[in-house]
Order: structure tokens, then sequence, then C-alpha cells
């Protein structure tokens, strides 16, 4: 039905509505005479604009199940079809029975509550039709600041005048049945619903098309007045609430929409108000971590919108789809990984990321802190509010040193230049880079003061070969070969594969570059690693990958990947990297498939790091106090109930990433890492390696003998106190003594 059709024309209604106007005093004191009156009422501006009314924007994982939510209004539109015809019936018969009657101005209506406001000095009565309160809740929303929101409600007649030439303007672009849509949609109904679907999901955990008829009285009785209604802040709001359904059903009753026995019998019924949570954010979210990582892209990167505002209100306003690349399977096993073994009350907490090699997929983000604003450690310990496994600009902190994780990129650099796997030379048991190291920019960053020990200790010296050296994760040998291949070289091969302090400011170039003195944060070290199990493929980390706008427009998101290293070099690093689990620090530990990786422990204890991957995901942990790693090193610690001299890559950061890689990877079948090319990367040779390990290998075996007999000594032991009890119990008047 089009605006005058029914009995009232537009001819009519300015007629009637003039001759009104005209009576009362307070037209002529605002300096309007007839002319100027005709003149407003039929020089109509168009329809006020309507922006796009503000929805949820929804996360999904990989499988499409929504994770979290972001809304600046709770808000799901709906088409007229899609509500329940007693919940129109009822919202036109308490706002406006002669809806479908008039064009857009209830006469009557409006000259009552004129000479009503007009007696009393001030808005006393509401008189608006339908369209009229439409027409003021488009203004409203249309809003860009305060002030003109106040503008939009002021209670005078020049405001009133200028909604009653909007509305005129409406009822000539649009149907009945479209401004009623358009009135259901937009209305806020309290207890933070705004239209009708969220009204009815939130007060009755239904959907608009399904109320029945005391809940569609109640919602067409909340609209009025939605704040002193609303049934979230307490029975006396509810009770208001009440008498605000049975007046609509009178009303209902009087205007022939329902009868007199079904307003009784849902008078009879209670409110039944079941509020729906509605979360909102990521403080709510299943999975905080990524969700914050979503939001922080969302905002900064310039592909979502030209400019932060816009992006922002994208966000929260946009009605969006996000599709990601969340997978639950491994965000659980990450969780369970670190949760079974550092409590949330520790103030050492553990953090993780999981990425998809050759993609750059993040396929989980998990910390050992809760997510939110702090409670003072009442429940579940205290909180966190940074995003613990991603950079700064992604809501995470400043990062933890990576220690001996960055020898990978050494090595990398290495075995682009020509090394070999079994080359190597003489390690003193000490050094000082005291000569030999330039930065990127030429300069000489040598650094004489520090002297440089290995793990083990001071006097741990010998020969190292590529291998060997990155097995046992040697220090010196490390430096060495940095300084060989160049330090700039290895700062270079560390850029290519996404290499960035968490903090945002440039990589320090310093001699201590390989091991790992730059601040980094888990989900840069996976990404990294990730690229050499997609041998030499770099991606950056990829979170979305599909956005749905309100409308159905779909744009995909494609991975941003490069080709990094040559990918006989990755396949040499995986050769190497996968000896860490045969030979090296990680050796006993498996996730029973093809695996490559290198643990991290800083100088001091400061953090402990582990980074690897297979062919099909790669992960790295790290562990570090929270109130500073530098004041509080891990050292004589006790974290998630177990005691820690101190914590190394391979103590807890590796069993961490063990557990958490076996679940995530469940259902993956196994794949093994291409091999190296022999003839390019086989062989070498490093003065005394043979020979030192020789003497390991029957260090090892006189090791090996002696706790076996170490062992057959102790059950010996245990059998004859067995024995000895045993028989004392069978002869107990007989003395025996053992010799």
């Amino acid at each position: 039905m089009r605006a005058g059709v029914a009995g009232l024309g537009m001819a009519g209604a300015l007629g009637g509505l003039l001759a009104g106007l005209l009576c009362l005093p307070v037209v002529g004191g605002a300096g309007l005479g007839a002319m100027g009156v005709a003149g407003t009422f039929t020089d109509l501006p168009p329809a006020p604009r309507e922006n796009p009314l503000a929805e949820h924007t929804r996360l999904l994982d990989r499988y499409g199940r929504q994770f979290a939510q972001f809304y600046f209004q709770n808000r799901t539109e709906v088409s007229l079809d899609k509500v329940a015809p007693v919940m129109r019936k009822a919202i036109v018969a308490i706002e406006d029975a002669r809806f479908y009657e008039h064009a857009g101005l209830d006469i009557k209506g409006t000259l009552r509550a004129l000479i009503t406001n007009t007696q009393a000095g001030g808005i006393r009565q509401g008189g608006s039709s339908l369209t009229q309160q439409l027409v003021k809740n488009i203004l409203v929303e249309n809003a860009e600041s305060e002030a003109e929101r106040d503008r939009a409600r002021a209670p005078n007649l020049r405001r009133k005048i200028s909604e009653l030439r909007y509305a005129l303007a409406m009822e000539r672009k649009y149907s009945k049945d479209e401004i009623l849509e358009r009135y259901l949609n937009i209305n806020y109904f309290g207890a933070g619903a705004f239209g009708v679907e969220a009204a009815a999901r939130r007060f009755f955990s239904t959907s608009a098309s399904r109320l029945n008829l005391s809940q569609a009285a109640t919602l067409a009785g909340a609209v009025r007045t939605p704040y002193a209604t609303d049934p979230a802040l307490g029975r006396q709001r509810r009770q208001r609430l009440l008498e605000r359904r049975d007046l609509v059903l009178d009303r209902m009753v009087e205007v022939s929409a329902i009868t007199a026995a079904q307003a009784a019998a849902a008078k009879r019924t209670p409110l039944a108000i079941r509020l729906r949570p509605e979360p909102g954010g990521c403080y709510e979210s299943a999975s905080p971590f990524f969700c914050l990582y979503v939001q922080k892209e969302m905002l900064a990167n310039p592909v979502f919108g030209d400019t932060r505002a816009e992006r922002q209100r994208r966000l929260t306003r946009g009605g969006l789809t996000l599709m990601t690349t969340l997978d639950p399977v491994a965000q659980r096993a990450a969780e369970q990984a670190i949760s079974s073994r550092v409590n949330a009350a520790d103030s050492q907490v553990a953090a993780e990321a999981m990425v998809e090699p050759g993609t750059g997929k993040i396929r989980a983000l998990a910390a050992s802190k809760r997510y939110g604003r702090n409670d003072g450690g009442r429940r579940n310990g205290p909180r966190t509010t940074y995003n613990l496994p991603a950079d700064a600009a992604h809501g995470g902190g400043q990062g933890l040193q990576a220690g001996s994780t960055f020898k990978a990129f050494t090595l990398a650099t290495a075995l682009s230049e020509g090394w070999r796997f079994d080359q190597g030379f003489q390690t003193p048991g000490s050094f000082v880079a005291a000569d030999g190291y330039r930065d990127c920019r030429g300069n000489r960053v040598n650094d004489p003061n520090t002297v440089i020990y290995n793990a083990s200790g001071e006097g741990a010296g010998g020969p190292h070969s590529l291998s060997t050296g990155t097995w046992k994760s040697v220090n010196i040998f490390y430096m060495m070969l940095e300084r060989r291949v160049g330090l700039c070289d290895v700062v270079r091969t560390a850029r290519k594969v996404g290499v960035a302090r968490a903090d945002g400011t440039a990589l320090r170039e310093v001699p201590t570059f390989t091991l790992g003195v730059n601040e980094m944060d888990p989900l840069t070290m996976a990404a990294a690693f990730a690229t050499f199990g997609a041998r030499g493929r770099h991606c950056r980390p990829l979170a979305i990958t599909e956005i749905t706008g309100k409308d159905g427009s779909r744009a995909s998101i494609p991975p941003a990947c490069t080709q990094a290293l040559d990918p006989e070099v990755a396949d040499a690093v995986n050769h190497v990297l996968q000896g860490v689990f045969a030979e090296g620090t990680m050796r006993g530990q498996s996730i029973g498939r093809p695996v490559a990786g290198k643990t991290g422990t800083n100088n001091g204890y400061t953090s402990a790091w582990f980074a690897g991957y297979t062919p099909d995901l790669a992960s790295a942990v790290s562990v570090g106090d929270i109130r500073g790693s530098y004041r509080y090193p891990l050292r004589d610690v006790t974290i998630g109930g177990r005691y820690f001299g101190s914590v190394q890559g391979a103590s807890l950061p590796g069993p961490i990433w063990i557990s958490s890689m076996t679940g995530a990877l469940r259902d993956t079948p196994p794949r093994r890492f291409r091999g190296p090319d022999m003839s390019r990367f086989g062989g070498g040779h490093t003065p005394g390696l043979k020979e030192a390990e020789e003497a390991e290998r029957k260090a090892e075996r006189r090791e090996r003998r002696a706790q076996a007999e170490a062992r057959r000594h102790l059950g010996w032991a245990k059998w004859r106190k067995h024995w000895r009890s045993w028989h004392r119990d069978l002869f107990p008047r007989r003395s025996w003594r053992w010799h």
C-alpha cells in the first residue's frame, strides 16, 4: 500500500494539519505564517539518508563455526516476512493504530499532542506516527556527534515540523510494509537488543518469526520506554514491562487485532523472560588470543579500509562475516598442552602459535594466562590483556629473547653459501667477538668486552661440524660460523623468512644475533620456521581468508608468499634440524612422524623456546616470567607444580610442543621431508671431529654399561630385601644374618 491510498489523501492530510496548526498560538509565535506553513508541508525534502544499520561482525573458524563476534549494536536485520504477524499487529496497535490509513501523519494524534505540549510549555504527550518515529531513529542513527544526536531528539516544535516533513517524504518513497520493516529493525527494545530479531533472541531465546501473542505484546510494550522496562535491570523494571504488555493486549482488543478472550489468556501467562547472553568482543570469545589478532589485523591493515576510523566502523557496524584460519582441533591441543604444564596462576607464562607451512594460515594462538581484565586473581589466577602469542602490533607485548632458535638462520645462511653438513672447525672453550663483525650498513659492531661460553661450561671446546654444532647447540661454534658467513648475510636470511622484533623496532644487528638476543613473539617464529617446512616459501601470517558483506558480497584474501630460500637449501636445513630430535637437545622426544626444530635457552635463563615443524604444521613455544624476564629468570622456579632448577628449551617448551603437535596433527597423515641433495651438501671435513665423535661414543657406551650395572645391582638389592622379609615371616624363631 502506497502513501495516500487510504481514506485520507495527502491533500486532505495537509489541509487538516494546516488548519489545526494555524489555530495554535505557538505557531504564530514561531513566526510561521499561513504561506510559510503551506510551503513547509508542500515543498518536501527528499527522504532522510539511511546509513546501513549497525550489525554483528561474526568470526568463523576454518569449518564455519562461530567463535567470536563484534558489535556496536546487538542487531540482526530481518525482512518483514520473517516477523510473526502477531508482532506486526502488536506494534501497530500500540504505536500507530491508523498506520495503514494515514499518509504519514496521524492528524488527530499530532494535533492532540501539539495542543497538550503547547499548554504545558514542553513535550508531555506523544502523538508521532510510526513513520515519524522511524524518521527520528534514522536521524539519531546517522548522527556523528552527541550534538547531532541531541538535535535529533530535541523536544521543540521546529524539530517536530522537520520530522513531519521527512515522514511525508518517507511515505512517498516506501510502501507501508517497507516502512514497518525498517521500524522493527531500527528500534531499541532494551537489554542491549536493537531490532526485533535481536530482541526476540535476547528476551525469549527465540526468533522474531516464532513470537507468540504474549511475547509480541511484551516487545511492543518495551519500544516506548526501553530503559524503564529493561528486564535486565531488576524486578521493578520487569513489573513495568508486564504492565506495558497488558496495556498492549488491551489496545489490540480495542483495534480488533485480537479477541478479549485471547487477551485474557495472554495476560494469565507469565513474562517468562529468559535473557540469553550475547557475548561480544574477545574477552568473551572461546579463542580470545586469535580473536584479538583478527581484531588488530582488521584495524591496522589498509586492505580492510583506507583509514582506521573506516576500518573500525566496518568491524563493529558492518555486519560482516569473517572466515578465519582458526583450527579448533589445533587450538584445543595447544591449550591443553600448555595448561597441563603451566598454571594460570604461575608468574611464568607459556605461549604458543601454530602456522601452516606454504600458506601462512594461523591455526592456533594459545597462552597459559586467561585473557581479560584482571580480577585480582580471585578466579583462575591473574589475567592478561596482552596477546601473548603475537607481536605488539596485534596486541602483544615486547616479546622474549628467542635464544638459540636463531641459529637456524645462521645454518640456512651457511648452507646457501656452500657449506656442507660435515664441514666445521675447532672451537675454543670461550670466545670474544673482538673483530670481524659488520652490520648491514657496513659498521663495525664488534664486542670485545663480552665473553661467550658454551652452555656446558667454559671448557667445552672441541671440533664441531655444521651438523654437530647445531644438534648440540654450541654457542661458540655458531658465533664463529656467523663471523665466517657474515653477520649481515645472517640478518638478511632472517628478514627473508619474516623475522621482525615483537616491539616493531629494527632488529639488533650485533655479534650475538645468532644467539637470539632479539625479542620475538611465538607467531613470528612459527611463521619463520614454517618457511623451512615449505621448502623456502615464506608466507605472511594469515588469519582472515574471506570477508562476506551484509549484502552477500564476498572478497577472498589469498596468502601473501614469496620464495625466500632456495628449496634445496631449505631441504638441507630440514635434514640438519631433524637431527635435533635424533642426536641433539631433543633426543628421545618424538611425535611419531618426521619433525625438525631447534631449542632456545637464553643467557641467564631469562626465557626458553622451542620452534619446530613438519611439512604440514609449524609451531613455536616460548616461556618467560610475565613480571619481567630479566628481573625474574627461570632459575629455581616451580611451574605447574613442578620444580625446575633451570628451565631450558628441551625441559618445558619442548614437551609442550610435543604434546600440542601430537594433538593438532592427530587426523593428518604423516609426510616426510624431501631429502637433501647430498652431492651439494653431503660430506665436508672437520679436523679432529671423527676422533672426538669416536671418543664420545666410547664414553656413551661406558655410561650405558654403568647404568645397566646399577640397575642390576638395584634389582638384586630389592630381591634380597623381599626374600629376607618373606623368610623371617616363614621361620620366626630362627635368626638369620646376611653376609
